[in-house]
């Protein structure tokens, strides 16, 4: 029995605000009044079990004078139209797990020298240049497909091109307006429409809808420009002149997922959309990294939010997914602020990074976390059935990466090469380069922020499956992690384990078996068992790069609040490393990814068709002689510089001088049930509740420091303002 207070727990916060507003908001892009009745967007999570089309479900939507608009993959959920006053009505049903707005979102970049982005990722160290035609002998990507999902890449860019001048942007498809099926025809705000169709392979259904979303004869198919420049940073090709404009996997194969519009403002349901065409094309194509440099302002809980938990349904059908952390690290008062990781950032299964700016030097040593990166922990919550508020509090970034004036592709139109994308125009200063071309196909500029700095990983991540097929999307972060190099300074919550290095990172991956990815999916792969390749030990835990050498951190976040280290992690397998189970404090969840029968066309186990959780049986999750730090980094306190904001390398000083707690029995999951909480992120710790943005209400630095021109980013869209623009700038 479903009681109005149960019911009530399902809606997401914001949306509860818009319900019993006594007049319509009129700041907000998902709700409006048609014939004088209060209308919302929202998505609508429904429970597949007992009816994986949920068929009941959308028949209740239209029963209550609502209209469904799309029926996601990646999540069993409904983009819906629904009258306010019914919203309570749809979450009393047994079959609906939450009701959340169709929120707005936005790219995560800010804005505003050269690239020095290969000397100080470590990435030289994998590859040498061959030949004239600035080839590539080494790690460069090839093979490996990098999913981005932003306002779209220009895909005729030279950065773009192959060694034999092909594009290797191999397919460009736009959802704007999707979620919402103006894309497919259907009236905006029109309640009694099914718009939701079954996508099956090779139906007439889907080649409509792929005819529908292909976006390859757009003449300009970025109107904006930041995908075009987040694309290039991961897999752009240098252009033989005097600034090296190489991104970090030149090599890889680019798809290009448009969900963000001209002005970089997009829908929650369009990205939902977004990510279920990777899912469902990543086998076929082998797309193994999606990067999502945009973010959502929400309120919710990792558990409960749609964007989060669509990313999560990516990891678990085998994709790395890499996130920005968001740029809101720094308040009007210029104080730092935590708690201000954005969604999807805040899910404990995606890599979420964080910008450092390396000071236009190659030399490491006297790189930092930028001002302006969002610091954890994440702040989303749930409100129980008896209306109390459960915080996640979960350690966020991951790591940092180059985020600083970093160089990277222009967009302009794809026929004459002359028609320039919306984001240059905005802000000159982006394109002022001493010594740069111009030129329309081969034009670059400059963007700073963390939606820069989360593509360097992306390009990493396809680097470390090219050396190893084989790995797992939580493998390669904490392979990643564990690599990093701690910046001195910088806490848990302002870096998460340090700086990427790839260097490391490749000589770990090349060090562990190639068939890990397959034993685990077909579950032959048993805990404890050896992980180290045939003759194969583990390397050394320092890397030397521009002649400076350093310690690895040492440091692997798993379940949420746990900082582990040691040897084991990777000698012996733990199972954690299968993406298919996410674990975080005392919530361990499992998903099962079921795919569309094999046909005469079509290949068993090649496109997804459904994904759904549950909870994990009782299993172990880490094993024995795995370090944990917790106690060694005493408990959280903001003064005393310990527990979450202890220096990350003072925690990797300990680790790489022997220091750490053994587990002898490991993390065990026990009747739903996991013992050891980690780092205990109380509610009295929290220097500042850090900001959930409303629509409407624009944050803005204001003010232009070395660190680049830093634009705001609130994940929604622009408003009018009586401050000067050029200080504002992006919104």
């Amino acid at each position: 029995m479903i009681t109005a207070a149960m019911a009530y727990a399902k809606v997401a916060n914001d949306l509860k605000g818009v319900i019993a507003a006594p007049t319509t908001p009129t700041y907000s892009s998902w709700v409006r009044d048609i014939d004088g009745v209060r209308y919302v967007k929202a998505i609508v999570i429904g429970t597949p079990s007992a009816d994986p089309d949920l068929a009941s479900l959308r028949q209740s939507v239209l029963a209550v004078g609502g209209s469904v608009y799309f029926r996601y993959t990646s999540i069993a959920a409904l983009s819906v139209l629904l009258p306010a006053n019914r919203v309570i009505d749809i979450a009393m049903f047994g079959d609906v797990q939450g009701i959340s707005p169709n929120r707005m979102t936005a790219r995560t970049a800010s804005t505003l020298t050269t690239s020095l982005l290969e000397n100080a990722t470590g990435v030289n160290g994998t590859r040498t240049r061959s030949g004239t035609d600035a080839g590539y002998t080494g790690l460069d990507g090839s093979g490996v497909g990098i999913a981005i999902l932003d306002s779209g890449v220009m895909f005729k860019h030279q950065l773009f091109n192959d060694a034999a001048g092909v594009s290797r942007v191999r397919k460009s498809v736009s959802f704007l307006r999707a979620g919402d099926a103006t894309a497919a025809g259907t009236k905006d705000w029109t309640p009694g429409v099914d718009a939701s169709a079954s996508l099956a392979p090779g139906s007439a259904t889907m080649a409509t809808y792929e005819s529908k979303i292909d976006n390859s004869n757009t003449p300009l198919s970025d109107a904006y420009g930041h995908g075009t420049h987040i694309a290039s940073v991961a897999a752009g090709r240098d252009l033989k002149r005097a600034v090296d404009t190489t991104g970090i996997a030149p090599g890889a194969s680019i798809f290009d997922v448009a969900v963000l519009d001209y002005s970089g403002v997009g829908q929650l349901s369009d990205v939902l959309a977004g990510i279920d065409w990777v899912i469902y094309h990543a086998k076929e194509n082998n797309i193994r990294v999606m990067n999502l440099s945009l973010a959502a302002d929400s309120t919710e809980s990792w558990q409960t939010d749609p964007l989060a938990r669509a990313a999560r349904s990516a990891v678990a059908a085998g994709i790395t997914v890499v996130v920005a952390a968001g740029n809101d690290g720094i308040g009007f008062d210029g104080r730092q602020r935590f708690g201000t990781v954005s969604s999807p950032g805040h899910d404990p299964s995606v890599i979420t990074v964080g910008s450092a700016n390396i000071k236009g030097t190659a030399g490491r040593s006297d790189d930092s976390v930028n001002f302006f990166s969002s610091r954890g922990p994440t702040r989303g919550s749930y409100v129980d059935a008896l209306g109390v508020r459960h915080v996640d509090n979960l350690l966020k970034p991951d790591l940092v990466a180059p985020g600083n004036k970093i160089l990277g592709a222009r967009s302009v139109d794809n026929v004459l090469m002359f028609l320039p994308s919306l984001l240059p125009i905005k802000y000159p200063q982006l394109t002022s380069i001493t010594g740069i071309s111009t030129k329309g196909g081969e034009s670059v500029m400059m963007l700073s922020g963390t939606s820069v700095a989360a593509p360097a990983v992306a390009g990493a991540a396809a680097l470390l499956l090219q050396a190893n097929p084989g790995l797992t999307p939580p493998l390669i972060k904490a392979i990643l992690q564990y690599s990093a190099q701690p910046l001195p300074g910088a806490n848990l919550l302002e870096q998460g384990a340090g700086l990427l290095n790839i260097d490391g990172a490749v000589r770990l991956a090349k060090a562990l078996r190639t068939d890990i990815g397959s034993a685990v999916e077909s579950g032959t792969l048993a805990t404890g068992a050896n992980l180290l390749a045939s003759g194969k030990t583990l390397p050394l835990t320092s890397s030397t790069i521009n002649g400076q050498t350093f310690a690895w951190s040492r440091i692997a976040y798993v379940g949420g609040t746990q900082v582990v280290s040691g040897d084991k992690l990777f000698t012996k397998y733990q199972p954690i490393w299968d993406p298919r189970l996410v674990w975080a404090r005392n919530v361990a969840r499992r998903g099962t990814v079921t795919y569309w029968p094999a046909s005469t066309d079509v290949a068993a186990n090649t496109y997804v068709k459904a994904i759904t959780w549950a909870p994990a049986s009782n299993q172990t999750l880490v094993t024995a002689g795995v370090v944990q730090t917790a106690p060694l980094a005493g408990i959280t306190s903001s003064l005393g510089k310990t527990g979450a904001f202890i220096p990350s390398a003072t925690l990797s000083g300990w680790l790489n001088a022997g220091s750490g707690i053994l587990l002898t029995q490991g993390f065990i999951l026990s009747e739903g049930f996991i013992l050891s909480e980690g780092f205990i992120l109380s509610e009295g710790f929290i220097l500042s509740e850090g900001f959930i943005l409303s629509e409407g209400f624009i944050l803005s630095e204001g003010f232009i420091l070395s660190e680049g021109f830093i634009l705001s980013e609130s994940g929604q869209p622009n408003v009018s303002s009586a401050n000067d623009a050029s200080l504002l700038g992006e919104p």
